[in-house]
């Protein structure tokens, strides 16, 4: 069962980074295309910061944030309770889409972005992006469930 946790990781980084791959090959830098229209698009963009662009060009920050998050990440995955399945499954979403952003940052000294939801004001965001949002999702969801069994056993 190790297995599929490091396959899921591998799949998913490679995923992101070929993306970030054809689309720096295949769409100028700030040029739109549709993908969906009136829903999503794809944009071109390069990020020197976080989300929002926030503490942009802050590089010496990030690349220390990155070292230490993919680090704690790492230990809570070898530490996790083997049968927590949600909960290990989300930290290897965490931990894919923290090295995804963390390959742009160390190989390009920015962040590859290209999703733009057309229907809401939203940050440009990348597939690394989405992965940490399911990873925070799923963690939410395995704490919930790990709270409603404690309850349950008292």
């Amino acid at each position: 069962m190790q297995l599929i946790y490091w396959l899921l990781f591998a799949v998913l980084v490679i995923g992101d980074q070929s993306l970030k791959y054809y689309v720096m090959n295949n769409i100028a830098t700030m040029s739109v295309h549709d993908f969906i229209p009136g829903v999503l698009s794809l944009t071109h963009i390069t990020n020197t910061g976080a989300a929002w662009s926030m503490l942009e060009g802050k590089m010496l920050f990030f690349y220390l944030v990155t070292i230490i998050a993919v680090i704690v990440l790492g230990y809570l995955f070898v530490k996790a309770d083997k049968k927590d399945y949600l909960y290990r499954f989300s930290l290897i979403f965490l931990l894919a889409g923290t090295v995804g952003n963390a390959i742009d940052r160390f190989t390009r000294h920015f962040v590859v972005d290209m999703f733009n939801l057309d229907f809401i004001n939203f940050p440009i965001f990348n597939l690394a992006d989405t992965y940490i949002t399911i990873g925070v999702i799923l963690i939410i969801g395995s704490l919930i469930i790990q709270v409603a069994g404690e309850k349950n056993n008292k």
